[in-house]
């Protein structure tokens, strides 16, 4: 054996050993537990960054731990491979999207091969290639035909500087998800997936899903897809606009519909015209409704928008007083959210009393708290609470709560509204005016109007020959070979559809394909999918909470209903690994503030980067980085090393296999009880995906045996446990210098296929206790834990745990109470 550790040549030689003998390569074995374990996979943007180095190496540590404990484990992975950065690199470098994506996809693969993740690199897939969303399209004719694909002319999202449609769910703060561009409204023709259709499944599923997934991303995806239970109601216009009547509105508060004073309408309403026309006001309503189109729905509606609005000239009349009410235009009233008007009722709702105070607008109160009368004139703030109602006729002195249900029946009964369920979720809106995607398999025609491509036709391919600008819509609308076609009906000239699809469809179904990457006869092999899916373990930024993650599950079950597979989900469990911070912000090109990878490898080894990333951070919490914890992390592995060459000969060729106690120094019992209460930690806490703890258990190892001292050979087997265990616990983390060390010490099979180490529960039971920990008083996990914690290391453990993080989710605690030896209570 070696003295010295020499990682750069180790970690080639590993490298090379797990490739030339495809240890990663799986098939399906149904006699055999699976186990498919998923990072979301990257976009081939040049090189890999510290996040990816993060994510992916949870992954790698996930599923080498449970290929250990029996399970056959899928571990693949692809690129997100289409996109507007590589048109854009097309634009500003002269070189092709095509060029430019594979290239980088060459170099991230050498990056990531460099790190030994184990990933099956035979089922690798990239969604820009013609063989992938060939089969993308073939799933969008079918959606076609049964109406879960269509056509129509809405108000989107236009983002000013990429000049392509977005959906609500990429405007972030009114500006676009990519570029950080302003995002303006505009009318446009385009093509949309029926989200809306699994509004209530995927509502009823996010409840299923709790077990496995955050609280944070479920509670997210719930308040996007919005749903509220209420009633419509009819207000007649106090001057008819033609056979328009009335203005329908939908209300979750029927108890305060006596204290309405005014209303609010959408700018992009179609009635608004028809109320402004011939008014003194309209001119400059319209120099407000075009100020507003250029604000996206979430700006809108954010509560650091300043609340804004313009009189329309015109009234209605509140049908259950009789009283004349002011129609406005609001900004914050969106035309996709009910029916795009609002009854506004400022003495018990915020919003609607911070814009009736700004306007000089009547404030009605009519619920008020048992036992005080609150005055329009002296209140500082809307009270919305449940209480007794006042000022509303035959419902005065009801509680507001029980007069809710009576209001809507007696709106039925009168005939002038009816109970309503409304959702914020609205259908997905994939069309995108530029060329790096994948084609729209639409043709149309004038005789035939628009026809899907037949299947046996597809894919429709992107052609190569393309000139770049960035401006000017399409550039597919600019090629007339692509552009110009037959109908595939009657044969007569028709046209191509030239937007290309939204990329969060590819990453929509990427993991499904994974099943059976090389499949020619369908877009994926059943039998497969049905033995690998649904993915047991999915991991990712929670950033992808809305966009990525709601698109996945909607699609997996459009599949399912179209026949393809027979999942209702496709992430059984979900973990959203924190941020990786450097000068106190996100590591960005744009702030400079990276760390190569490469240069971090090159210096101290692959297994050191791992490792600290890591010990650094619980894994849902963003890690600091530190360039003093990377040296740390070369130290320890330095230590492993220099403690099994200092201890070789005396160990080499000594079994260390069921030692007896009995027949051992105390000084040795000691080791066999703390090498056997490690394993367990360590076991515990990789099932908990308490990395960093698992890791400061194997320190604790290393220290106890470093200060061991033989008092005679029959010693000698429990050093020798010590260190193989040490070894054996170690390889998740840190897979080269273990495998290297193992072979060192007489060896012959791989770690790889190893079946995990066990513990004596002799020696163990006696040896731990179990903390339970409570958040506000309810119990959401609980641990084992060396009798001899302290309350900090108590606190550490319950901080560090999975399930309590996600419950957590980023809140500031206000008190933690710890029980010596039994319990922490963390109250937020």
């Amino acid at each position: 054996m070696k003295e010295s550790y020499n990682p750069k040549e180790i970690e080639n030689k590993w490298r090379s050993n797990w490739d030339e003998k495809k240890l990663y390569q799986v098939e399906v074995e149904e006699d055999k537990k699976k186990y498919y374990v998923l990072e979301m996979f990257p976009y081939p943007s040049g090189r890999i960054h510290m996040g990816h180095v993060r994510n992916y190496t949870i992954g790698d540590v996930t599923a080498r731990y449970k290929r250990t404990r029996g399970f056959n484990v899928l571990h693949p992975i692809g690129w997100d491979a289409f996109g507007l950065p590589a048109e854009n690199a097309a634009i500003e470098r002269g070189v092709h999207p095509a060029k430019w994506t594979y290239e980088n996809i060459e170099q991230m693969k050498a990056q990531l091969k460099q790190l030994g993740f184990s990933y099956d690199w035979t089922r690798e897939i990239a969604t820009c290639d013609p063989s992938y969303y060939k089969w993308e399209q073939m799933v969008f004719n079918h959606m076609f035909k049964e109406g879960l694909a269509y056509q129509k002319s809405t108000t989107v999202n236009w983002c000013l500087s990429c000049e392509t449609v977005l959906a609500n769910e990429q405007v972030e703060d009114g500006l676009c998800w990519r570029c950080g561009s302003e995002v303006e409204l505009k009318e446009m023709e385009g093509w949309f997936l029926k989200t809306t259709e699994y509004t209530e499944e995927l509502l009823e599923w996010a409840d299923k899903l709790k077990d496995g997934w955050p609280e944070r991303v479920l509670a997210m995806q719930k308040n996007w897809i919005g749903k509220s239970t209420g009633v419509e109601i009819e207000f007649p216009l106090q001057e008819p606009l033609g056979e328009e009547k009335d203005l329908k509105i939908f209300t979750t508060r029927p108890d305060t519909v006596y204290g309405v004073t005014y209303m609010s309408i959408a700018p992009e309403h179609p009635l608004t015209e028809e109320l402004i026309k011939g008014k003194p006001e309209e001119e400059e309503v319209l120099e407000f409704i075009n100020r507003v189109k250029k604000q996206s729905s979430l700006e809108r509606v954010a509560e650091e928008t300043k609340k804004e609005g313009v009189f329309t000239g015109s009234y209605a009349i509140n049908p259950f007083t009789g009283g004349s009410i002011p129609i406005y235009i609001a900004n914050f009233v969106l035309i996709e959210y009910g029916t795009g008007i609002i009854m506004c009722v400022p003495a018990h709702d915020q919003r609607d009393f911070e814009f009736a105070k700004q306007y000089h607008l009547a404030i009605k109160v009519v619920i008020q708290p048992e036992g005080v009368d609150l005055n329009p004139d002296t209140m500082d703030g809307a009270f919305e609470e449940p209480g007794v109602m006042v000022n509303s006729k035959d419902f005065t002195n009801t509680q507001s709560q029980t007069a809710k249900e009576k209001i809507i029946e007696y709106i039925e009964t009168k005939g002038i509204g009816e109970r309503q369920i409304n959702y914020r979720l609205r259908d997905w809106g994939i069309s995108r005016q530029r060329y790096w995607g994948t084609p729209i398999p639409i043709i149309y025609c004038d005789s035939c109007g628009a026809v899907p491509v037949p299947d046996e036709d597809l894919p429709v391919e992107l052609p190569i020959d393309i000139e770049f600008t960035g401006k000017g819509g399409s550039p597919l609308s600019k090629i007339d070979s692509f552009a110009n076609t037959s109908c595939p009906k009657c044969g007569g000239q028709a046209k191509r559809e030239t937007d290309t699809m939204d990329t969060f469809v590819e990453s929509s179904w990427y993991f499904l394909r994974y099943a059976s990457p090389n499949y020619n006869e369908g877009i994926f092999d059943k039998n497969e999918v049905s033995y690998w899916l649904p993915v047991d373990q999915y991991i990712g930024g929670i950033e992808h909470a809305i966009l990525h993650l709601l698109y996945a599950r909607f699609f997996t079950k459009a599949l399912r209903d179209l026949g393809m597979c027979d999942l209702d989900e496709p992430f059984t469990n979900l973990l959203t690994q924190g941020m990786v911070i450097k000068d106190g912000a996100k590591m960005s090109k744009s702030i400079g503030n990276i760390v190569d990878p490469d240069d971090m490898i090159a210096k101290y080894g692959a297994d050191t980067v791992r490792l600290f990333i890591l010990f650094a951070a619980p894994v849902q919490r963003d890690l600091d980085w530190s360039d003093e914890g990377v040296e740390g992390s070369f130290r320890f592995l330095n230590r492993v090393w220099r403690l099994i060459f200092e201890v070789f000969d005396s160990i080499e060729g000594v079994k260390g296999i069921n030692v007896e106690p009995g027949k051992i120094s105390k000084p040795a019992k000691e080791l066999l009880t703390k090498t056997h209460k490690t394993i367990k930690k360590v076991t515990d806490d990789l099932d908990r995906f308490q990395f960093n703890t698992a890791i400061a258990a194997i320190m604790e190892l290393l220290n106890d045996t470093s200060r061991f001292k033989l008092e005679g050979n029959d010693d000698l087997p429990v050093l020798r446990e010590a260190v193989e265990t040490m070894i054996r616990l170690l390889y998740p983390m840190a897979p080269h210098v273990s495998e290297e060390l193992w072979s060192e010490l007489g060896h012959v099979e791989t770690l790889v296929d190893k079946e995990w180490i066990t513990w004596n529960k002799k020696l163990v039971e006696s040896a731990v206790i179990n903390i339970v920990v409570q958040i506000n008083g309810k119990v959401r996990s609980q641990f084992t834990m060396d009798p001899d914690s302290d309350q900090e290391q108590m606190k550490e453990a319950a901080f560090s745990d999975v399930k309590v993080q996600s419950y957590i989710a980023g809140k500031e605690p206000k008190k933690v109470i710890v029980v010596p030896k039994k319990l922490v209570n963390i109250v937020i």
